[in-house]
């Protein structure tokens, strides 16, 4: 695909073909550039190395995401061979943990639009709205209605920085070209007082609505993306729990959607459990878990580790008599009245309690999981006690940011006298203990989700299923070498996510065939056919061209 010809200063402020410095001497004479852009012609590298300068003259990370961004914003090839160059380094940049920091001053930071706005005023003109965005083919929608960003809470139009960013991981982590990805927050409002009363706030003044006008609003925005984007797969993003997997369910059988924090978190734990289970030479269906939240996250955590085990041979009943559960309330369990649809499959007939450590002691699970999002919950107590139940507990912090996490890496290792299998949501140093060196994992759903965002991107997959998650958790865990399994690291290195990611679609690919979901001629080797449709963060060689996929 190509643009009309832009020339002069209208190409300058084109990012998508924007050169910058990189402009050859015929390019500036064809494309009216002489005098516009230094007398040099210099190369992408030559480029990265003045951004990666820059770079390191900023004093603080959400300095170097503000720099980023305004990159992407002006060259969006080089923001791309940047982030790409070293994802170990830079992806905690443009990703969590930085952008927490960068969702509550959104507004306060905010220089430049990206994405699409969409009020919950334009009932009844949704389509026409959605009509306004200038790239025709979109295949990815990632849609929030910043109800819950992360462990932050109801952040509304601030929480446009969660869609921006996952986006951005789709083509750092997984090569998705990124001309058809489409970032959008969904305004409805928010209840958050501070921001309702802050003069640079840049969404709707008002509270939430009910809960069937969001619905409503909901129903119509993914109707209407089938009518003006027919290949577009929505990607909820950070609705508060009860939306996530009400919404989830209310579309998933009919439309290509998914929700990253009730799947694509749970498929990620999901390659960890698989192997803490391959470290302890056990399976899925010999663990007993007890997870800390049943919000969305752990309710979709809980609902695919189930189906893995049903794959072992379990029935579901068999399977969520497995997963145990404990809330704000204390330990979900039958006689409790106050529990959603959801969460009544894993209420067992057990004695209630509010003390996490006796639901220990009285379960004796194998696994604790936090999604809690309150840090400092997995205490020295609870590490003991799981220590005293298990040789090799098994200890999974997912809260994020890093201050909301369960506990840290050092405190698992330290408290457990180096027992503890342990991974969290956010990256901590290497661990060193007794002599011997432990590498905590990243249980972070940029393992996954890119990979499923390429698998659908590359076959035009009609739906997107459990089986998708579990097969992608499979490939994931299966590339993590056993020397660094032996020291306790659960998940791929992040230096080579690329790699790590292309297999793993090729493998999510493959199940869609075979489930008869794609809407492609099935290729003969499934590797090539992920390859072909990569993102390269190169220039184009005529300056005109749009198109990056290869």
């Amino acid at each position: 695909m190509t643009n009309s010809v832009k020339h002069g200063i209208d190409l300058l402020q084109d990012p998508i073909l924007n050169k910058s410095t990189a402009f050859t001497e015929t390019e500036k004479q064809e494309l009216g550039l002489v005098g516009l852009v230094p007398d040099v012609t210099e190369t992408e590298d030559l480029q990265l190395q003045r951004v990666l300068l820059q770079l390191a003259q900023k004093n603080t990370d959400l300095d170097r995401y503000i720099y980023l961004v305004n990159l992407l914003d002006h060259n969006e090839t080089l923001f791309y061979r940047t982030v790409m160059s070293d994802p170990a380094r830079f992806l905690p940049i443009v990703y969590d943990p930085t952008i927490g920091e960068a969702c509550l001053k959104f507004g306060h930071i905010y220089r430049h639009p990206r994405g699409m706005y969409l009020s919950i005023t334009r009932r009844g003109k949704v389509k026409e709205v959605l009509r306004n965005w200038p790239q025709k083919d979109v295949r990815f929608i990632c849609v929030t209605d910043g109800g819950r960003i992360l462990g932050l809470g109801d952040l509304g139009a601030n929480g446009m920085g969660i869609p921006i960013g996952k986006l951005q991981l789709y083509t750092a982590c997984a090569g998705v070209p990124p001309q058809y990805l489409l970032p959008m927050y969904l305004d409805a409002g928010t209840n958050n007082e501070q921001y309702l009363h802050d003069p640079l706030y840049l969404g709707m003044r008002k509270p939430r609505p009910s809960t069937d006008e969001l619905y409503s609003f909901v129903d119509e925005f993914v109707e209407a993306v089938q009518d003006v984007f027919p290949k577009c797969c929505i990607h909820f993003e950070d609705w508060t729990g009860t939306d996530a997997v009400h919404l989830l369910q209310r579309h998933r059988d009919n439309y290509c959607v998914y929700n990253d924090d009730v799947q694509g978190t749970a498929g990620i734990v999901l390659a960890g459990m698989i192997n803490a289970t391959k470290i302890k030479g056990t399976k899925l269906s010999d663990e007993k878990y007890l997870f800390l939240g049943a919000g969305s996250a752990g309710i979709g955590l809980a609902d695919l580790i189930c189906s893995a085990m049903v794959q072992e041979g379990l029935t579901p009943k068999q399977a969520q008599s497995h997963v145990y559960m404990f809330d704000i309330n204390g330990l979900l369990e039958d006689t409790r009245t106050d529990l959603f649809d959801f969460q009544k499959p894993y209420a067992h007939q057990n004695p209630p309690t509010r003390d996490f450590v006796a639901a220990i002691e009285s379960i004796k699970p194998t696994t604790i999981i936090g999604v809690s999002t309150v840090g400092g919950t997995f205490n020295q107590k609870v590490i003991e006690s799981m220590s005293r139940i298990n040789d090799r507990p098994v200890i999974l912090a997912l809260s994020n940011p890093t201050e909301h996490a369960e506990c840290t890496a050092e405190q698992a290792y330290t408290w457990s006298n180096g027992k503890a299998i342990y991974a969290a949501g956010v990256q901590f140093p290497p661990v060193h203990l007794n002599g011997q060196t432990f590498l905590p994992g990243q249980a972070n759903n940029f393992y996954v989700f890119p990979a499923i965002g390429m698998a659908v991107f590359a076959t035009q997959a009609a739906r997107v299923t459990d089986e998708l998650f579990i097969e992608g958790a499979r490939a994931v865990a299966d590339q993590v070498p056993s020397e660094l399994l032996k020291q306790g690291l659960l998940f791929p290195l992040q230096s080579n996510i690329l790699e790590t990611e292309i297999q793993t679609a090729a493998r999510i690919a493959t199940l869609v065939f075979d489930s008869g979901l794609a809407r492609v001629d099935r290729p003969a080797d499934m590797v090539t056919f992920i390859r072909r449709h990569l993102y390269k963060p190169e220039y184009a060689s005529e300056a005109v061209s749009t198109s990056k996929a290869a």
